[in-house]
């Protein structure tokens, strides 16, 4: 595994990083998988533990840490493989460092994803891993709040949030909500990734 860079804070709670994705073909490749029929909130993986992707493969051993993705091997899903220009989104990161869990969540129009904080999501946590956030499906009335503000994310974009955070996410419109998460290990290339776009 890439080794951890040490922990530390942001002075914001979200920061957009430089990167604009394309977000027709991005949109293509994820409506182009088996999405079925759904209710409320729908995830698809695209990067997973190894065990989950190859049944064939063993357990891997209980682990003191699940946060930091070091307790497992992890491999693309066929998912991802049916995506190509996503998965070389995923291979802008993984050039640089481990890429953990990658998956697409889709919100129902009309529902929420109560409010909660993810304890282990943060630069700030020792041994930890970060999550990016890229929209693909949103509008105006698809509303993420982190501490209690509204994160303007447009679709394609990519975004570090500190999601040991209270945050939300409110899809009061029509239109599913649907983005991709890529949770990485936050060594120094990631680290001042985020750093050198922290809006100070």
């Amino acid at each position: 595994m890439t080794p951890h860079a040490p922990p530390v804070d942001t002075s914001s709670d979200r920061i957009r990083l430089p990167f604009n994705f394309d977000v027709e073909k991005m949109t293509k490749e994820i409506l182009a998988l088996d999405l079925n029929t759904f209710i409320y909130y729908n995830v698809i993986s695209l990067r997973s533990p190894a065990h989950l992707v190859d049944t064939s493969l063993p357990l891997p051993p209980p682990s003191g840490n699940y946060a930091d993705g070091s307790w497992t091997d992890w491999l693309d899903t066929p998912q991802l493989d049916a995506c190509p220009y996503i998965k070389t989104i995923v291979d802008v990161f993984r050039e640089h460092t481990d890429v953990t869990l990658v998956r697409a969540l889709r919100l129902e129009a009309g529902n929420v994803v109560k409010e909660h904080c993810d304890p282990t999501l943060g630069l700030q946590i020792e041994e930890s891993v970060i999550r990016l956030t890229i929209p693909i499906l949103s509008d105006e009335t698809d509303e993420f709040y982190l501490n209690g503000e509204l994160v303007p994310m447009k679709p394609g974009e990519c975004w570090y949030m500190r999601l040991t955070d209270p945050h939300k996410v409110v899809n009061s419109g029509t239109t599913d909500r649907i983005n991709i998460t890529i949770d990485m290990i936050p060594n120094e290339w990631v680290k001042s990734l985020i750093l050198e776009n922290d809006e100070k």
